[in-house]
Protein backbone atom coordinates (compact mmCIF):
# COMPACT_ATOMS: atom_id res chain seq x y z
CA UNK A 1 0.00 0.00 0.00
CA UNK A 2 0.75 3.55 -1.04
CA UNK A 3 1.89 5.66 2.11
CA UNK A 4 -0.46 8.69 2.96
CA UNK A 5 2.98 10.96 2.75
CA UNK A 6 3.88 9.44 -0.63
CA UNK A 7 -0.38 10.07 -2.05
CA UNK A 8 0.29 13.58 -0.95
CA UNK A 9 3.49 14.02 -2.96
CA UNK A 10 1.53 12.22 -5.61
CA UNK A 11 -1.65 14.44 -5.62
CA UNK A 12 0.78 17.07 -5.55
CA UNK A 13 1.78 16.73 -8.45
CA UNK A 14 -1.00 16.73 -10.59
CA UNK A 15 -0.90 17.91 -14.08
CA UNK A 16 -2.84 20.21 -16.45
CA UNK A 17 -6.53 18.37 -17.78
CA UNK A 18 -6.19 17.04 -21.37
CA UNK A 19 -8.65 19.49 -22.80
CA UNK A 20 -6.14 22.34 -21.70
CA UNK A 21 -3.24 20.38 -23.38
CA UNK A 22 -4.60 20.21 -26.31
CA UNK A 23 -4.74 23.13 -27.04
CA UNK A 24 -1.71 24.43 -25.46
CA UNK A 25 1.14 26.25 -27.53
CA UNK A 26 4.06 24.42 -27.83
CA UNK A 27 6.24 26.69 -25.31
CA UNK A 28 3.39 26.31 -22.42
CA UNK A 29 3.82 22.77 -22.90
CA UNK A 30 7.79 22.38 -22.38
CA UNK A 31 6.84 24.75 -19.48
CA UNK A 32 4.48 22.45 -18.05
CA UNK A 33 6.53 19.19 -18.36
CA UNK A 34 9.02 21.40 -16.59
CA UNK A 35 7.23 21.78 -13.68
CA UNK A 36 6.34 18.35 -13.90
CA UNK A 37 10.30 17.34 -13.97
CA UNK A 38 11.05 19.38 -11.06
CA UNK A 39 8.57 18.33 -8.54
CA UNK A 40 9.65 14.57 -9.15
CA UNK A 41 13.19 15.85 -8.63
CA UNK A 42 12.38 18.05 -5.45
CA UNK A 43 10.29 14.63 -4.24
CA UNK A 44 13.08 12.36 -6.14
CA UNK A 45 13.76 10.37 -2.76
CA UNK A 46 10.73 9.75 -1.54
CA UNK A 47 8.56 8.69 -5.10
CA UNK A 48 11.78 6.39 -5.47
CA UNK A 49 12.51 5.14 -8.64
CA UNK A 50 8.92 3.26 -9.26
CA UNK A 51 7.03 6.21 -7.95
CA UNK A 52 9.18 8.71 -10.28
CA UNK A 53 8.22 6.56 -13.25
CA UNK A 54 4.41 6.47 -12.37
CA UNK A 55 4.00 10.00 -11.92
CA UNK A 56 6.35 11.23 -15.43
CA UNK A 57 4.64 8.61 -17.30
CA UNK A 58 1.25 10.43 -17.67
CA UNK A 59 3.24 13.61 -18.22
CA UNK A 60 5.46 12.60 -21.11
CA UNK A 61 2.47 10.68 -22.90
CA UNK A 62 0.99 14.48 -22.89
CA UNK A 63 4.05 16.09 -23.78
CA UNK A 64 5.54 14.19 -26.24
CA UNK A 65 4.48 11.97 -28.99
CA UNK A 66 6.20 8.51 -28.02
CA UNK A 67 4.54 6.20 -30.84
CA UNK A 68 5.70 8.96 -33.30
CA UNK A 69 9.56 9.05 -31.85
CA UNK A 70 9.54 5.32 -31.61
CA UNK A 71 8.60 5.17 -35.93
CA UNK A 72 11.55 8.32 -36.33
CA UNK A 73 13.84 6.17 -34.22
CA UNK A 74 13.64 2.98 -36.18
CA UNK A 75 13.62 5.38 -39.36
CA UNK A 76 12.72 4.10 -42.94
CA UNK A 77 12.69 0.30 -41.76
CA UNK A 78 9.58 0.85 -39.52
CA UNK A 79 7.43 0.71 -43.09
CA UNK A 80 8.60 -2.80 -43.57
CA UNK A 81 7.93 -4.34 -40.15
CA UNK A 82 4.81 -6.05 -38.93
CA UNK A 83 2.09 -3.89 -37.35
CA UNK A 84 2.23 -6.18 -34.64
CA UNK A 85 6.34 -5.34 -34.51
CA UNK A 86 5.37 -2.23 -34.60
CA UNK A 87 3.24 -1.89 -31.79
CA UNK A 88 5.76 -3.86 -29.74
CA UNK A 89 7.94 -1.30 -30.38
CA UNK A 90 6.15 2.02 -29.68
CA UNK A 91 5.26 -0.05 -26.18
CA UNK A 92 9.09 -0.99 -25.44
CA UNK A 93 10.42 2.61 -26.87
CA UNK A 94 7.57 4.55 -24.57
CA UNK A 95 8.19 2.27 -21.32
CA UNK A 96 12.01 2.65 -21.97
CA UNK A 97 11.91 6.27 -22.27
CA UNK A 98 9.83 7.25 -18.96
CA UNK A 99 12.50 5.29 -17.31
CA UNK A 100 14.65 6.93 -18.96
CA UNK A 101 13.43 10.25 -17.68
CA UNK A 102 13.12 8.67 -13.93
CA UNK A 103 16.16 7.67 -13.88
CA UNK A 104 18.35 10.06 -14.94
CA UNK A 105 16.14 13.29 -13.04
CA UNK A 106 16.81 11.68 -9.63
CA UNK A 107 17.88 14.74 -6.58
CA UNK A 108 17.40 18.00 -6.35
CA UNK A 109 20.05 20.56 -5.35
CA UNK A 110 18.25 23.79 -6.29
CA UNK A 111 17.72 23.59 -10.30
CA UNK A 112 15.63 25.61 -12.18
CA UNK A 113 14.02 25.27 -15.64
CA UNK A 114 14.40 28.14 -18.23
CA UNK A 115 12.26 28.40 -20.94
CA UNK A 116 14.39 31.07 -23.11
CA UNK A 117 12.41 31.17 -26.27
CA UNK A 118 10.39 29.53 -29.19
CA UNK A 119 11.84 29.30 -32.79
CA UNK A 120 9.74 28.40 -35.69
CA UNK A 121 11.09 25.99 -38.28
CA UNK A 122 10.70 26.07 -41.80
CA UNK A 123 8.63 22.64 -42.14
CA UNK A 124 6.20 24.00 -39.51
CA UNK A 125 7.90 22.54 -36.63
CA UNK A 126 8.13 25.19 -33.53
CA UNK A 127 11.90 24.79 -31.24
CA UNK A 128 11.29 25.44 -27.48
CA UNK A 129 14.77 26.42 -26.08
CA UNK A 130 15.24 25.95 -22.55
CA UNK A 131 17.73 25.28 -19.68
CA UNK A 132 18.54 23.44 -16.66
CA UNK A 133 20.10 25.73 -14.32
CA UNK A 134 22.32 24.06 -11.80
CA UNK A 135 23.54 26.32 -8.89
CA UNK A 136 26.94 24.55 -8.51
CA UNK A 137 27.64 23.55 -12.27
CA UNK A 138 27.10 24.87 -15.98
CA UNK A 139 23.72 24.90 -17.24
CA UNK A 140 22.49 22.09 -19.33
CA UNK A 141 20.73 23.47 -22.86
CA UNK A 142 17.45 21.31 -23.60
CA UNK A 143 15.71 22.29 -26.59
CA UNK A 144 12.42 20.31 -27.60
CA UNK A 145 11.30 20.21 -31.29
CA UNK A 146 7.55 20.61 -30.92
CA UNK A 147 5.09 18.85 -34.24
CA UNK A 148 1.52 19.73 -34.66
CA UNK A 149 -0.24 16.98 -35.10
CA UNK A 150 -4.11 18.04 -35.57
CA UNK A 151 -4.04 20.97 -33.86
CA UNK A 152 -1.76 19.32 -30.54
CA UNK A 153 1.43 20.11 -30.63
CA UNK A 154 3.72 17.55 -28.95
CA UNK A 155 7.44 16.83 -28.86
CA UNK A 156 9.06 14.31 -31.20
CA UNK A 157 12.75 15.11 -30.26
CA UNK A 158 15.19 16.58 -27.47
CA UNK A 159 18.44 18.32 -28.78
CA UNK A 160 20.72 17.61 -25.47
CA UNK A 161 23.58 20.70 -25.00
CA UNK A 162 21.17 22.00 -27.57
CA UNK A 163 22.29 20.31 -31.30
CA UNK A 164 22.50 16.75 -30.12
CA UNK A 165 19.39 15.06 -31.64
CA UNK A 166 18.57 12.30 -29.17
CA UNK A 167 16.54 10.36 -31.95
CA UNK A 168 19.29 10.90 -34.18
CA UNK A 169 21.73 8.95 -31.80
CA UNK A 170 19.22 6.12 -31.02
CA UNK A 171 18.64 5.80 -34.70
CA UNK A 172 22.38 4.75 -35.53
CA UNK A 173 21.54 1.91 -32.20
CA UNK A 174 18.21 0.68 -33.61
CA UNK A 175 19.53 0.34 -36.84
CA UNK A 176 22.54 -2.29 -35.35
CA UNK A 177 19.87 -3.83 -33.62
CA UNK A 178 16.96 -4.46 -35.81
CA UNK A 179 20.25 -5.52 -38.62
CA UNK A 180 21.45 -8.02 -36.02
CA UNK A 181 18.13 -9.50 -34.95
CA UNK A 182 15.24 -7.49 -36.19
CA UNK A 183 12.42 -6.44 -34.06
CA UNK A 184 13.19 -8.99 -31.34
CA UNK A 185 16.38 -7.80 -30.90
CA UNK A 186 15.16 -4.12 -30.65
CA UNK A 187 12.27 -5.25 -28.27
CA UNK A 188 14.68 -7.19 -26.08
CA UNK A 189 17.32 -4.81 -25.95
CA UNK A 190 14.59 -1.49 -24.99
CA UNK A 191 12.83 -4.44 -22.12
CA UNK A 192 16.71 -4.70 -21.04
CA UNK A 193 17.20 -1.16 -20.53
CA UNK A 194 14.29 -0.41 -18.65
CA UNK A 195 14.60 -3.03 -16.33
CA UNK A 196 17.84 -2.25 -15.56
CA UNK A 197 17.04 1.70 -14.70
CA UNK A 198 14.28 0.80 -12.92
CA UNK A 199 16.15 -1.77 -10.81
CA UNK A 200 14.43 -4.70 -12.00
Amino acid sequence: MMSLSRRAVLAGLSLVPMHAWAQAAPMAIVESFNATLLNVMRNARQLGIRGREQTLRPAMDQAFNLPAMARISVGPPWTQLAPQDQQAIIQAFSTWSVATFANRFDNFSGERFVVEGEAALQNGDRLVQTKLVRPSDAPVQLNYLMRDFGGQWRAVDIYLTGTISELATRRAEFTGLLRQGGAPALISELNRRTATLLGG
